[in-house]
């Protein structure tokens, strides 16, 4: 009889694998749904968490909030504070100056007081020397006065006197300013600004100062010039006026207010406007900022001149200054021409003249 063939895969086989694996998915179904539950836990802890956090964040910008408007409010009390205080400091300024401003006014009363004491006394001696003499003496020789911005008398050292007496007023674009620049700005301006200039106003009053010591029995000439020369005087050029004719001094300066100052300098040009009065001058007083900028003629070629070529200039001028005639020199203050101050010093020395350089509130 034949033996019975075995199989491997019976029935009985099949059923142990199927209930074996019907276990695994039993126990890996058990295993999910505990992984679940505590997925579920972890998230609800870890929501509660970033609550937490959120709470704490709004907190922070509600905090974050009440500080910035703290720090505002302390910034605006800051200035608030620092403000106060300047005004207090200037407060107590303002009351000193108000206490030094009364200390001066009191001590101007008294000084006026004391004045009209002194002119009271010397009232009376003037009336007690009327009573005591029998006649009027003679008037005073000054033919035009003169008052300055100041309270105090100048030593010039400048010769005034003379026979016959000439005044070169430099009437240049340069006598408008101390500095280049200004001058070049002022150049541009209407004609009403450049003869409002300072410097050129300092000018004025210095002729004015003049004309008023010249002596009575002087004759006298003033011309103005840039390039060119002329008397201020229309119609006197080459003629003398007369020192005591007082309106010929009041002439002089109100042509000179007219005058706007423009172009460049010829020196050559003023000095032979000299040698056209007869007799010749026994005094000259010259006012000018500095060398000159070109000779007799305008050069053919305009170009900008340096200190050699104006130093060059000003000894071809000088050559016709008349022989014995002392030349006082005021000399403007100007920037950029080192070599004038001590070219006029020398100038005025070999001449046996004065030079002067004047301060800014003379005359």
């Amino acid at each position: 009889m034949a033996r019975r063939k075995t199989e491997v895969f019976s029935l009985s086989f099949l059923d142990v694998i199927a209930c074996g694996f019907g276990a695994v998915v039993l126990f890996y179904t058990i295993l999910s749904a505990q992984a679940g539950v505590h997925r579920q836990h972890r998230n609800e802890e870890l929501q509660s968490e970033v609550d937490k956090l959120e709470e704490q964040v709004l907190e922070g910008y509600k905090n974050l909030v009440v500080l910035r408007n703290a720090l505002e409010g302390t910034e605006r009390a800051v200035p608030a504070e620092g403000l106060a205080n300047r005004i207090i400091e200037e407060t107590e300024q303002l009351k000193q100056q108000l206490a030094e401003a009364e200390k001066e006014t009191l001590s101007r009363r008294e000084a006026i007081e004391k004045l009209k004491q002194d002119l009271k006394s010397l009232d009376e001696g003037n009336r007690r020397l009327e009573a005591g003499t029998q006649s009027p003496g003679q008037t005073g020789t000054r033919i035009k006065g003169f008052i300055g911005s100041g309270d105090r008398q100048y030593l010039t050292g400048l010769k005034i006197g003379g026979e016959r007496v000439v005044i070169l007023v430099d009437v240049s674009a340069s006598m408008m300013d101390e500095t280049v620049v200004n001058v070049i700005r002022l150049r541009n301006m209407p004609e009403v600004k450049r003869m409002a200039a300072e410097k050129w106003r300092r000018t004025v009053a210095t002729v004015d100062w003049l004309t008023s010591q010249l002596p009575a029995k002087s004759k006298f000439q003033v011309y103005a010039f840039n390039t060119q020369a002329h008397a201020l005087v229309p119609d006197s050029d080459g003629k003398w006026l007369a020192g005591n004719d007082s309106a010929a001094l009041n002439r002089v300066l109100q042509e000179l207010r007219k005058v706007v100052p423009k172009d460049g300098t010829s020196l050559e040009n003023a000095l032979a406007a000299i040698g056209t009065l007869s007799p010749k001058p026994d005094n000259i007083i010259l006012i000018t900022d500095g060398l000159p900028t070109q000779g007799a003629s305008p050069p053919l070629v305009k170009k900008t001149i340096d200190g050699d070529g104006r130093l060059k200039l000003f000894e071809k001028a000088i050559g016709r200054l008349p022989a014995g005639v002392p030349l006082n020199v005021i000399l403007m203050p100007m920037e950029g021409d080192p070599m004038a101050p001590s070219a006029y010093w020398t100038l005025a020395r070999r001449t046996n003249g004065s030079f002067m350089s004047p301060a800014k509130d003379w005359p």
